[in-house]
């Protein structure tokens, strides 16, 4: 007979060179932990199993494992848009096609003719895979950082903005609304944010990164055609309260941080929100 342990819900987002683990039952204090790796994914998830059991996992990738590209949606069967895909993607990454697993996700949005395309190295995707069912881990999916934030506000009718950075990367603005992704776009230029003191933020810093979240409203309302967000939500570390005031001068709708002590751990808890969501 299996324990119950062995289809536990357990969400891991898979940093550059961190995983990170988030599980929560009822009545049980959540797991929340950091395992340091080099790419050796057997060691990594034998690392995992050995503290918390095999588990039945939501894998999040960052974007050092894969490309996020748009496309447009072809004129084909529902059975034959992976394959088409596929010839319309391969011009667009230095990979060999034979080399390409994707899949893909479209916008919420009706007036949207376009696919969100995830590339990833087939061999890599397959080593971690590999690894991770050796070491007891049953798959519930795997998915990608972007789709992250749709799980804090699952339930919320308006759309928010959502500015989250995972340290030494570049910062991602998502807008979502009742648990769907409107629009993403990564910010370049702010990939140290997380070490910038409160006098570099009221310097210069916030205000460059307000400019960027105007000009992404401005899409949403202008080009999208979409009503204005109703707030603008901060998933980020570092001098985060200082943000927030920063950046909250810059704008009408409410300007909030969501609370975390390392955005890493908390994908790997919108990892676990999402399985959760998936089983509900």
């Amino acid at each position: 007979m299996k324990s119950r342990l062995a289809v536990t819900p357990t969400g891991i987002f898979l940093g550059d060179d961190t995983a990170w683990v988030y599980r929560s039952a009822a009545g049980q204090t959540p797991y929340s932990a950091s395992y340091p790796h080099s790419q050796n994914w057997s060691a990594l998830f034998n690392r995992i199993a050995a503290d918390i059991g095999p588990s039945l996992i939501q894998l999040v990738l960052c974007p050092t494992f894969y490309q996020l590209v748009t496309a447009d949606k072809p004129a084909v069967a529902a059975e034959e848009v992976a394959q088409a895909l596929l010839w319309s993607v391969k011009d667009m990454v230095a990979m060999p096609p034979q080399n390409i697993h994707l899949d893909y996700f479209e916008s919420s949005l009706t007036n949207s003719n376009k696919l969100q395309v995830v590339i990833t190295d087939k061999a890599v995707l397959s080593a971690i895979a590999q690894s991770a069912d050796a070491a007891g881990m049953r798959f519930a999916g795997i998915s990608v950082e972007e789709l992250m934030p749709t799980n804090l506000f699952a339930d919320e009718s308006h759309a928010r903005l959502v500015i989250s950075h995972v340290p030494a990367e570049d910062v991602l603005l998502t807008v979502v609304r009742a648990g769907e992704l409107c629009m993403h776009r990564r910010i370049r230029g702010f990939r140290e944010l997380d070490n910038v003191d409160a006098d570099a933020l009221h310097l210069g810093v916030a205000d460059n990164l307000s400019l960027e979240i105007q000009r992404s409203m401005d899409f949403f309302e202008s080009q999208l055609r979409q009503p204005p967000v109703a707030a603008i939500d901060l998933l980020v570390q570092g001098a985060t309260d200082a943000l927030v005031k920063a950046v909250s001068a810059n704008f009408n709708q409410p300007v909030q941080a969501t609370a975390c002590e390392q955005v890493g751990a908390k994908m790997a808890a919108l990892a676990f929100a999402e399985l959760q969501r998936e089983r509900a």
